[in-house]
């Protein structure tokens, strides 16, 4: 989604909402949370404020008139109503026969209250320096996740992962390749985007940067003497984040027609960008989501850019053997969330069964 049309669904959305809700959205954007973050959590709350309504737990006709009570004198079997409300609601897609959401979008959903809950016990402050209120009903709420060990996750991402040879042998089938089966028309489009989208592949392969430090990528971020990148990681820190040596050519022959081909005039700073009806835009996440996929479906298997970050960090603990090191370059705080990439790379282990 283009940032300015990101930015006016966040407005329609800010019109509906309590006024808590805008102090919980302006004390976030300090953080600062991104856009497409907040975008996704006013969705959810106004999915929860609704069904308050229906419910009759709210006894009001607009989101904007549920007042504070209403959140303070949530039961639990209130909130787990709710779950089951989402469990089993019809889904939208018509082409659907399946109900309810997944557990996974039920998580996401009540992380999404969860932040909100917190924010108004605990982190806001009225005039005499309270919180809005003390009890947080989302506290009592757990979520399930899914019950699989580390090694079977690591199976089942492994067979999405372009490891080894494969990571060249993408950027390549993309480079010379994927044009041999495309239409005359949709060939004019592939030419007119292929350096950027090569740019794009090549940098997530080659840092495992998150898609939204890709997306908010300036100009001045991009070092490529260095090959160094600033972006700003989850939590508004600022990080430096080295880059593989194979992205270098794509992200030069990308830098060599950017102002040319997408019209980029000085106050255009985005480092990847778009262009729509002569206007040039930064590219949107949905975009680049749209495209990575596009690619690496014809390549082996549709994936996601995250999938493309778990790539660069397997393949750089596959070379290093070095958790610390791969939490560095990925940006988290310790190297628990890192074990996962031991598990997929388990060579020694095969080889190990193999000797007995």
């Amino acid at each position: 989604m283009r940032r300015e049309l990101l930015l006016e669904k966040i407005d329609e959305l800010k019109e509906i909402m309590p006024w808590y809700v805008i102090d919980y959205y302006q004390s976030k954007l300090s953080v600062p949370y991104s856009f497409t973050t907040l975008y996704e959590y006013l969705k959810e709350y106004r999915r929860f404020f609704e069904w308050l309504i229906d419910a009759d737990i709210a006894n009001v006709s607009k989101i904007t008139d549920i007042n504070l009570a209403v959140l303070e004198n949530l039961s639990k079997k209130d909130m787990e109503s709710f779950i089951l409300y989402l469990r089993e609601r019809p889904l939208l897609n018509a082409n659907s026969t399946q109900n309810g959401v997944s557990q996974t979008t039920i998580n996401r959903t009540l992380s999404a209250l969860s932040s909100l809950f917190k924010y108004l016990t605990e982190e806001v402050e009225d005039k005499d320096g309270e919180p809005y209120f003390y009890r947080n009903v989302m506290k009592k709420v757990s979520t399930k996740k899914k019950k699989e060990t580390l090694a079977a996750r690591a199976e089942n991402i492994k067979k999405k992962l372009f490891l080894g040879d494969e990571t060249m042998e993408f950027l390549e089938y993309v480079d010379c390749e994927y044009e041999n089966k495309l239409s005359n028309r949709a060939k004019s489009s592939f030419y007119k985007n292929k350096e950027r989208d090569l740019a794009i592949l090549a940098l997530l392969l080659a840092s495992g940067v998150r898609l939204s430090e890709a997306v908010n990528l300036d100009l001045r971020d991009v070092n490529l003497n260095m090959m160094v990148i600033d972006v700003i990681r989850k939590g508004g820190k600022r990080d430096s984040v080295n880059i593989a040596g194979f992205a270098k050519p794509y992200l030069e022959n990308y830098l060599s027609i950017r102002q040319a081909r997408y019209k980029a005039e000085k106050q255009d700073v985005a480092f990847f960008l778009s262009e729509y009806r002569g206007v040039p835009n930064r590219m949107d996440a949905s975009s680049i989501e749209k495209m990575v996929g596009k690619y690496s479906a014809d390549f082996k298997i549709r994936v996601t850019p995250h999938k493309l970050r778990h790539t660069l960090a397997t393949r750089l603990y596959d070379a290093t053997k070095s958790q610390v090191l791969v939490s560095h370059q990925l940006g988290h705080a310790n190297t628990q969330v890192t074990d996962l990439y031991t598990h997929i790379v388990n060579d020694e282990q095969r080889n190990a069964l193999d000797k007995l």
